[in-house]
């Protein structure tokens, strides 16, 4: 009996220091659903209303210009027959002209508004993730996984996503700012 009693308490501490060490490296992986959090960020919000206000009025400068050039085209299509051939060349020249900084300058717009876009979205994201860094220091969490939906993370126990908690404080954090 003696025999067999030392490998069994052997293989009993075994699995019960084995299952401490799981247990408590499983409860020390967690993650959030990052489209969640900015989806559900308040100062995304704030900041996409602004861009967007800002995108609408650069676009509208840059309709205003079309409609313009369009108006002048039309003005060019009626007079034409009672120009010269020099005034034709001439206004021809013009519209061209015209035409191509109308294009430069919408490629200028659309280009700022892509990097002004981008810049905000990483300002968002990079506020999120100190809030998670620091939220994971005071919690003491070991590791905060940030799950995509492009399959970083495929499945997650429910008691494991920290995505409405940190949610809630972050917002809450912003709004006392």
């Amino acid at each position: 009996m003696n025999k067999l009693a030392l490998p069994i308490a052997i293989i009993a501490l075994i699995a019960s220091v084995g299952s401490f060490f799981f247990s408590q490296s499983s409860s020390d992986l967690v993650f959030v659903d990052v489209n969640k959090l900015i989806e559900g960020y308040k100062r995304t919000k704030i900041v996409k209303a602004e861009f967007d206000k800002k995108a609408t009025t650069m676009k509208a400068n840059v309709d205003s210009l079309l409609s313009d050039w369009q108006k002048e085209l039309k003005v060019y299509e009626k007079e034409r027959s009672n120009m010269s051939k020099k005034e034709l060349e001439l206004k021809q020249q013009l519209l061209s002209n015209k035409q191509q900084q109308i294009n430069n300058y919408q490629q200028a717009v659309q280009k700022q508004l892509q990097e002004e876009d981008k810049k905000v979205t990483q300002t968002v994201i990079n506020d999120i993730n100190d809030f998670v860094k620091e939220y994971g220091k005071q919690q003491g969490y070991k590791v905060i996984f940030g799950a995509t939906g492009n399959g970083t993370i495929m499945y997650g126990e429910e008691t494991a996503d920290l995505t409405d908690k940190v949610l809630k404080e972050l917002n809450a954090e912003f709004e006392g700012k």
